[in-house]
């Protein structure tokens, strides 16, 4: 399974984009960073986007990736939660800003599909297995268990704030790739917000490892672009805590399991 970080911040400028991890070449995490990072031809290759939750740094590529027509068209299949769903085709989707691509160039086959899921629904997609774990955050939101075939597994939580313990219960991933947002001076907003701090996530990770007995490999993305290089040293000091490294996600990392 070959995993790229398109998109690693929760801002974009000139050299960060907006989340989105892509699997295998045609399994995109989240849109946030996806047609502005890829070629068209590379574009073309994607058959799923798996959406987080419906805030438009993780969608804001969707329409895009319809815009961006391959010929003959062919449909992308685009899994979310019912809310997540709804609330992206209300307010990206439906044709008021652009065309509607849930029913262009056809109803019958359109170049987005938008197809509700359910927390811990198996889904098969592309010879992965796919598992929606429900996260903490201000909205509905999931993230997900990404298996290969050979067994190596991801999970991407997107957006989470603390409390995750449930949701470790349900995950035993070879690879996690989870968000860090704030300063860890800023945990009263970040915990109101339901994002993390760096003093945040290793609670959260020991909580992992009280659990499971290891913490497996992390990679941090979402980071701040105002804040990275305080981020960076919190981290870094985070991960002494732990006594293991805490790797940050960047734009074009791959990594192979």
């Amino acid at each position: 399974m070959k995993i790229e970080i398109l998109g690693a911040h929760n801002t974009e400028t000139d050299r960060c984009r907006l989340p989105c991890l892509l699997v295998d070449d045609e399994i995109a995490l989240d849109a946030g960073g996806l047609t502005s990072s890829l070629a068209l031809d590379k574009q073309q290759r994607i058959k799923a986007v798996l959406l987080t939750h419906h805030h438009f740094d993780h969608t804001k590529d969707l329409v895009m990736l319809g815009a961006n027509d391959s010929m003959p068209p062919s449909t992308v299949d685009v899994y979310g939660l019912p809310d997540t769903l709804e609330a992206v085709y209300l307010y990206l989707l439906d044709g008021k800003m652009y065309r509607d691509y849930t029913q262009w160039p056809s109803k019958d086959q359109p170049r987005l599909r938008l197809r509700p899921i359910a927390p811990f629904q198996r889904l098969f997609i592309q010879n992965h297995e796919i598992v929606p774990v429900p996260v903490s955050h201000t909205v509905p939101a999931v993230g997900y268990l990404v298996k290969a075939e050979g067994g190596r597994s991801i999970f991407y939580t997107g957006d989470t704030g603390n409390g995750l313990s449930e949701c470790w219960e349900r995950v035993t991933p070879d690879v996690l790739f989870i968000e860090v947002t704030g300063l860890n001076r800023m945990e009263a907003d970040m915990v109101r917000l339901r994002h993390l701090t760096p003093l945040l996530l290793a609670q959260e990770l020991q909580h992992y490892r009280n659990l499971k007995g290891h913490i497996p490999r992390v990679i941090i993305t979402h980071l701040s672009v105002l804040y990275e290089e305080e981020l960076r040293q919190e981290i870094a000091d985070a991960g002494k805590l732990l006594e293991m490294e805490l790797e940050i996600g960047y734009e074009g990392l791959t990594i192979d399991l």
